[in-house]
């Protein structure tokens, strides 16, 4: 994603978060980007790819953070599982998401909300993914039903803290006060073998995307390519650290810990830079490979 395009995305999320998604139109974010009407086309279909592009922007954002946290640390770690739930409530605070999310559910588009729905189900899919990592595998069969639980409790805790006198709301006490309720939930749940949803709650999700078979060679061209477009201005330990990952990939056995931690630190380097988006799109397919690399060790 370039630079003006993503400007173009900034703007238009302010205009839905004030508007709202029903009341902006396109030429009020022609109006704000100052762009053509064949711009904006070219960038994006209609009013709801823009719309669906910066939600999935955001998601993106969520996961790639949720990774970086696990970066050496212990995944039976419940700080860690609080971190990463708060990661994605900052996202949708720090980008005014929530104001946009109501508003998408009030437009009556059945496309936009269908989309949103298959989000939360693929945060809950995720949480429950997690407390089996904390719990251990026999969690299995309860995770869904404690996920919408945990969930469920922190939403209302939200509600009731925007409610009162100074409407604001802790999130890391709110999150770890949160997880560790649910401490006794599922261990509870455990004992007495209780499964209202079940596992069959993911069974209409979509399969997760298979990491791409040529992640090395894409990694070397994206790599590359940012290397030799970057100019005098660019971070010099960003430049170091891209370089580093193109030498470490290119090894017959690249070494997945250095990649995790060099990774973090060259999305860092670039984090609120006209690179950023670049970046993340980099370490995306970074993450992918490291993937396949770990399941090469597995096996």
């Amino acid at each position: 994603m370039n630079e003006r395009k993503r400007q173009v995305l900034l703007i238009a999320q302010r205009l839905f978060a004030e508007k709202g998604f029903t009341a902006t139109s396109v030429q009020d974010i022609l109006d704000e980007s100052q762009i053509s009407k064949g711009t904006f086309y070219n960038y994006f279909t209609s009013k709801n790819e823009c719309l669906l592009v910066m939600l999935e922007y955001a998601y993106d954002e969520a996961i790639i953070k949720r990774r970086e946290l696990l970066i050496g640390q212990d995944i039976q770690d419940k700080n860690i599982l609080s971190q990463q739930i708060v990661v994605r409530m900052q996202i949708n605070r720090e980008h005014n998401l929530l104001p946009i999310y109501e508003s998408i559910f009030h437009s009556g588009d059945v496309d936009l909300r269908s989309f949103i729905i298959k989000q939360h189900f693929l945060e809950i899919s995720w949480l429950a993914g997690r407390l089996v990592d904390v719990y251990g595998k026999e969690a299995t069969p309860y995770a869904p039903d404690c996920a919408v639980i945990l969930m469920g409790m922190i939403q209302h805790l939200m509600h009731f803290g925007s409610a009162s006198p100074t409407g604001k709301v802790d999130l890391n006490r709110l999150v770890h006060f949160t997880t560790r309720r649910i401490d006794a939930i599922i261990r509870d749940t455990i004992k007495s073998n209780d499964i209202l949803i079940g596992t069959d709650l993911f069974l209409d999700l979509p399969p997760k995307a298979e990491p791409p078979a040529d992640a090395k060679n894409v990694l070397h061209v994206q790599l590359g390519k940012f290397l030799a477009n970057l100019t005098d201005d660019a971070n010099a330990n960003g430049v170091q650290y891209a370089e580093f990952l193109l030498d470490e990939i290119s090894a017959d056995q690249p070494r997945v810990f250095l990649l995790e931690i060099i990774a973090r630190s060259f999305h860092e380097s670039f984090t609120n830079t006209r690179y950023e988006p670049e970046v993340r799109e980099i370490i995306a397919v970074l993450w992918s490979y490291v993937d396949t690399l770990k399941k090469k060790d597995f096996h």
